[in-house]
């Protein structure tokens, strides 16, 4: 079978914002990590004649307006634009629609780009009053009146299922925060960068909804990040090493009937992995490092299991001697993830996918890092229960 994605296209830009910009807007934000990614490729805005506007907001999205998007603001000169908003899945939903149109050669160079203001809107609503942020109200969704408020309270009944099957411990999930932390003080983007973690602090962090406590809970960030995406053979021109794409999967969880037990259990890496792996032609042993995505603690230990680095239920004790940090065999969010750097949806990890394939990550450099995966996970098709779709990307470096 002919391979759609391996090693036909590459990123070759890299734009990041992370951090607290409560005098900016969104698409400033946006905007200026899109200059960057260009700037990076060693382009001219001039140059880069495709856009895809990246939403990362909340459960499946909010609905933007196109006016006045950030390619109208860097004065593109764009062939094509599209917006993609599927939660923390959409970056690589993203890179698989742009392959698309440069492999029909509607567009030379495409820039993929998002921005969050997620940390000034929560401060903002604190001010007035609200104690959350304010979240787009779906049609039909039935778990409010069962307690299914938010993020936490759905995401935890998966933890509580995992823990009742096969007996994983607090202990156990507090080691994927401790791992997360220990990366985090190895890169100067992170909010927690300067704020070490113990196991013993961990336990002592509030339960929120239970199992999960603090301290199993992502980060809330502003912040934007780019990418610029081109051929392989553009690419070979340019400023920057290349990151090749080299396969790319998604899965939903209504592959299988959602409400069987099993189900709470697992996330739907299966299909999407299957996909991605095939086209780059690799196995789970192959993976240098992953940037898997951490919402929650209990993701990250679904999708060590899901992906099959060890059994389903093996998880616990698989992190429990610190495998996953930066002393362990296998390094796993080595940015410090969305728990403890910064939240950008899955970008979060592609952005360290990209200057890990560079060499370019300083002291959390993973040594040779030739290839590495990405996982994204984002907007309902169904609910109440965890976002249901789930993305794998494979990258690697030449």
């Amino acid at each position: 079978m002919a391979k759609a994605l391996k090693n036909k296209f590459a990123l070759v830009g890299l734009g990041l914002l992370a951090g607290r910009y409560p005098d900016r807007s969104m698409r400033a934000l946006q905007t200026e990590a899109a200059r960057l990614a260009i700037e990076d490729a060693g382009l001219s805005v001039a140059q880069v004649d495709g856009a895809v506007d990246l939403r990362l907001a909340p459960g499946s999205g909010d609905i933007p307006s196109s006016t006045d998007a950030f390619p109208r603001v860097l004065g593109m000169p764009c062939r094509m634009f599209f917006q993609i908003s599927r939660g923390g899945a959409a970056g690589i939903m993203g890179i698989v629609a742009a392959s698309k149109f440069l492999e029909m050669g509607a567009a030379n160079y495409v820039v993929l780009a998002c921005g969050t203001k997620d940390w000034s809107r929560s401060r903002s609503a604190r001010a007035s009053g609200v104690t959350s942020l304010n979240m787009i109200e779906k049609a039909g969704y039935w778990g409010k009146p069962f307690g299914d408020l938010t993020a936490v309270s759905h995401h935890s009944f998966f933890a509580g299922r995992h823990m009742y099957e096969y007996g994983t411990t607090a202990e156990q999930l507090g080691q994927i925060a401790v791992a997360s932390r220990q990366w985090a003080a190895l890169n100067p983007l992170a909010q927690f960068r300067d704020r070490p973690l113990d196991i013993e602090e961990y336990l002592d962090s509030p339960l929120v909804v239970d199992p999960y406590r603090l301290l199993d809970m992502c980060v809330v960030s502003d912040g934007a990040m780019a990418v610029v995406m081109t051929t392989a053979e553009r690419a070979a021109d340019l400023a920057k090493p290349p990151v090749y794409v080299m396969g790319a999967g998604v899965g939903e969880a209504m592959e299988r009937l959602w409400w069987e037990k099993a189900n709470y259990t697992r996330l739907a890496v299966e299909t999407a992995k299957d996909v991605a792996f095939r086209e780059a032609d690799i196995e789970i042993d192959d993976v240098d490092f992953a940037g898997l995505y951490d919402c929650f603690t209990g993701e990250v230990l679904f999708q060590i299991e899901d992906y099959g680095w060890c059994g389903k239920g093996e998880g616990g004790p698989f992190v429990a001697d610190g495998r996953i940090g930066p002393k362990g065999t296998l390094p796993i969010n080595t940015s410090g993830g969305l728990l403890s750097a910064y939240h950008l949806g899955e970008l979060t990890h592609l952005a360290e996918a990209v200057t890990q394939l560079r060499h370019e990550a300083g002291p959390r450099q993973v040594p040779d890092a030739r290839i590495g995966l990405v996982s994204g996970h984002g907007g309902e098709l169904l609910s109440p229960g965890m976002c249901s779709t789930h993305a794998s990307l494979v990258l690697g470096r030449a």
